[in-house]
């Protein structure tokens, strides 16, 4: 306790008439009168309330800054009138002494702290340490703590070992950019952050170790999302040998649950097993491969039914989509807002439409329904006053259309999302290739370290857009916690695999060394995920964005404005690492 006999948030009606003293924040003060006023000294553990008496200590915390640390002695009592609202609400403390520990030099705040999340983003990042203080904020990062102490536990409890693996490696083809760190002994060669421990602890597994899991930092230079923070994000990477799909969702369906339903705004969490959808399937259905399964609307394809009825979005595109609801009672002007922010979101238009009692079609797009109701009306079994939303266009933009739109109407439409649960699934069966939008050639769909459904022999004998893969993502409540894999552990398929997407068997012992070479000395199956912490903590604070449950996370633009990176570094430091810069023209 150093200087403290006890924190702010410890004393309680048993403690009248000790001699305390306390230490924290100066955080408000109510003065009554020159001789009598109510102070607030915060700290980490929680809030007291000292009262000033006398005309001397009023003048000397009148003259203290708000957020100075100092330290009180005094005797406690039984307060007259009680706060429930603080858990130290029964007594209060009668200040006989005050010393200023660390005196705050400036008289106005950049915001108030309990209100800190009611400023720019920007300025709580920038005084991070201000925002730190505020009890709402600072919870969120004690709550983060336990909930990675209960991960690593129940991942022990399992029988895995935690294994670090480097943070300087090399640069990999896994997806985003990496972040590139020059080297000073080795000129004109750079180290990378790992985008993943990918091949780390592949390679872990062909050294003999049966289950690894660390929680692991990663580094990729993307941008921001509301579920993404740019630069840095932790995962829980684990990796099993002689495994396989199976015994992987074994393994997640009892380590996750548990954290959810214990620690989360929501009491109810999936049970094994979770349900399994094939990614067509799931784009068919829910038109995403990270359905919200809360939600009971589906998607379906309505492209011959609408056909011909003389609407040109309906008959040029290439497949319509259609989800219906009951219990949508949007005004005109709700509906037009509701279809823009589909459009926003998605990039392609939405559509409308109520069937009436007398089987015809009313609003949106119904004049050229009522062409031909009755085909509609069958195969989507619609009754009186069902509402149905559509999208059109080539599959890709149709389904993904689709997807914003179901879960838009179904958070609008009554009793078809039941909000409060985590609703887990498992994503199966990914095609082990597309084709690229930009490139126009075969590439790898997911994850290239993936064992193919069939092995050799699919990649020997299949279209390549036909064979599947050994991958799977974890999805809870519309968003994607993981990626995994069966890996492929065989070199010969691993050529084969990487020659399908362009690469030669030379291409891929250059890139890969260390993990082709231990593959040849005799490496056992494998499989693992690494779901994303930070986005399982945000599910579990009920947060819309991913910054408020990190420490110190960038801004929008992968900046630090705290400690002001990135930043430029000096010449000296330029040449001693080989290093030219080159600014873009202006």
């Amino acid at each position: 306790m150093q200087s403290r006999t006890h924190t702010c948030g410890e004393l309680r009606e048993q403690d009248a008439g000790k001699e305390v003293t306390l230490c924290g924040w100066y955080e408000n003060l109510r003065r009554v009168s020159k001789n009598l006023g109510f102070l607030v000294l915060r700290d980490f553990y929680g809030k007291t309330q000292l009262v000033i008496e006398t005309e001397e200590m009023m003048d000397l915390v009148s003259s203290v800054n708000k957020e100075s640390t100092i330290s009180v002695k005094g005797k406690v009592r039984v307060r007259s009138a009680k706060n429930p609202e603080m858990e130290t609400g029964d007594i209060e403390v009668v200040p006989e002494s005050l010393e200023i520990l660390g005196k705050c030099f400036h008289e106005s705040l950049p915001f108030e702290i309990n209100a800190s999340k009611e400023a720019d983003e920007n300025t709580r990042l920038k005084y991070r340490y201000l925002d730190l203080r505020n009890p709402e904020v600072k919870q969120k990062m004690v709550l983060r703590s336990r909930i990675v102490a209960e991960l690593r536990k129940r991942m022990t409890d399992q029988g895995f070992t935690e294994i670090t693996t480097p943070i300087l490696t090399c640069s990999s083809p896994e997806g985003a950019r990496d972040y590139l760190v020059p080297s000073r002994n080795h000129p004109g060669k750079f180290y990378a952050l790992p985008q993943a421990p990918q091949q780390f602890k592949q390679i872990l597994m062909a050294g003999g170790f049966d289950r690894y899991f660390q929680i692991a930092p990663c580094f990729r230079d993307e941008d921001a999302r509301a579920d993404r923070s740019p630069g840095e994000f932790y995962q829980l990477d684990m990796e099993m040998a002689f495994a396989d799909q199976e015994d992987v969702f074994s393994v997640i369906e009892q380590v996750i649950p548990p954290v959810f339903s214990e620690y989360g705004i929501y009491k109810r969490a999936s049970e094994a097993p979770f349900v399994r959808i094939p990614y067509l399937e799931a784009l068919e259905r829910y038109g995403t491969d990270k359905p919200d399964l809360r939600i009971d609307l589906e998607v379906r394809d309505v492209t011959e039914c609408v056909k011909g009825l003389g609407f040109q979005p309906f008959d040029d595109a290439e497949k319509v989509k259609a989800v219906k609801a009951d219990g949508y009672s949007g005004s005109r002007k709700v509906t037009d807002r509701m279809c823009a922010d589909i459009e926003t979101e998605s990039g392609g238009k939405a559509y409308w439409a109520r069937l009436q009692a007398d089987g015809t079609f009313a609003g949106g797009v119904a004049k050229f329904l009522n062409e031909d109701p009755s085909k509609l009306v069958s195969a989507l079994e619609l009754k009186a006053e069902d509402f149905v939303m559509f999208s059109a266009g080539d599959s890709r933009m149709a389904v993904k259309t689709a997807g914003v739109m179901r879960r838009m109407l179904g958070m609008a439409a009554e009793g078809h999302f039941d909000r409060e649960r985590y609703d887990f699934c498992w994503i199966v069966d990914f095609p082990m290739y597309e084709i690229g939008e930009e490139s126009g050639e075969i590439e790898f769909c997911h994850n290239p370290f993936s064992m193919p459904q069939g092995g050799l022999e699919a990649l020997k004998t299949q279209d390549p857009l036909s064979v599947l893969a050994w991958q799977y993502d974890l999805v809870c409540n519309g968003v994607e916690l993981s990626s995994g894999a069966v890996r492929n552990h065989d070199p010969e398929i691993m050529i084969k695999a990487f020659e399908i997407a362009g690469l030669n068997e030379e291409n891929v012992k250059s890139k890969f060394p260390a993990m082709y070479s231990a593959f040849t000395y005799g490496a056992p199956p494998h499989a693992g995920i690494a779901p994303g912490v930070d986005r399982m903590i945000m599910l579990i604070t009920g947060d819309e964005s991913i910054r408020e449950v990190i420490p110190f996370p960038m801004n929008k633009t992968a900046q630090d404005l705290m400690m002001g990176a990135p930043s430029e570094v000096s010449e000296a430091q330029l040449m001693e690492d080989h290093i030219k810069v080159v600014l873009p023209d202006a």
